[in-house]
């Protein structure tokens, strides 16, 4: 190996594992010590930035008024009577155009968008407040900073194994694990998001039992053998509709109170091809 390219290399591993490591701080709503890649006022920047751009791949924000009233009223209320109210963030709920893809999103720093495509399949007020509340989670756990802080060390570390070996095929070996790990960090921070969607939409009066009803619509828009986008984006860890009845049963031992509501029922009408 050449010692130049060597010395570059482990110059290069160093400053990824100086940028990774040295960037730690404690979230206040999970209680975690996270290495993050952005402030939370650089999520927010980012976030508010991007909205367009995302929306414009999906075919634009739907024009009815109505629907994008009521979907940010329920996204407001969940926001508003939880714990996700103490951070930063700036929440706005968007429905998309996009007639055909079931999925549902958040930008980094609040912006949060779910598809007509899903929105027309769900069947009652707490079913989308579950689907506001898991994409709510996943900001206020700061699951995109998080990934972005492990895409720059994995970028890093990749790029040294390059320039020390001019062996491409070590480097795209490299590349392959370093995704391998982030998709596996993706599925726990699928695990977390549902948990904080459980308390999220509890605490805004909302039946967390139709959590479990969202993934049996999930289910039946994924055809069997196909799975919605919403899958693509949103790992399926692979027992999470378990996991969430055992989330629902640990915050409420004694049952789900009677105060909690399913809320009035969503119909739009199903716009699957």
């Amino acid at each position: 190996m050449n010692r130049s390219r060597f010395v570059v290399a482990l110059a290069m591993v160093g400053f990824a594992l100086l940028s990774y490591y040295g960037v730690r701080e404690k979230n206040p709503i999970t209680g975690e010590n996270q290495h993050v890649g952005l402030s939370q006022e650089q999520e927010v920047v980012l976030g508010l930035q991007s909205a367009p751009e995302m929306a414009d791949q999906f075919g634009g924000l739907d024009p009815d008024a109505s629907v994008q009233s009521d979907v940010e009223s329920v996204g407001q209320r969940v926001v508003s009577q939880s714990v996700a109210r103490q951070t930063p963030y700036k929440f706005q709920f968007h429905v998309l155009a996009d007639p055909r893809t079931v999925n549902a999103f958040a930008l980094p720093g609040g912006p949060v968008f779910i598809t007509r495509a899903l929105l027309s399949r769900l069947g009652s007020e707490a079913q989308l407040a579950g689907v506001l509340g898991h994409e709510v989670g996943h900001v206020v756990a700061r699951h995109a900073s998080e990934q972005i802080a492990k895409s720059q060390l994995a970028q890093g570390l990749v790029g040294a194994v390059g320039v020390a070996t001019q062996d491409q095929k070590a480097a795209q070996a490299a590349a392959f694990v370093a995704q391998m790990a982030q998709l596996k960090y993706g599925r726990q921070d699928e695990l977390q998001a549902d948990a904080l969607g459980v308390d999220l939409m509890s605490s805004a009066g909302y039946d967390p039992r139709e959590m479990v009803e969202v993934m049996h619509v999930l289910k039946k828009a994924s055809g069997g053998s196909s799975q919605p986008q919403f899958f693509s984006t949103h790992p399926d860890p692979g027992n999470r509709e378990e996991r969430i009845q055992q989330q629902v049963a640990a915050k409420f031992p004694g049952g789900v109170p009677g105060n909690l509501t399913r809320g009035r029922e969503i119909r739009m009408g199903d716009t699957s091809p």
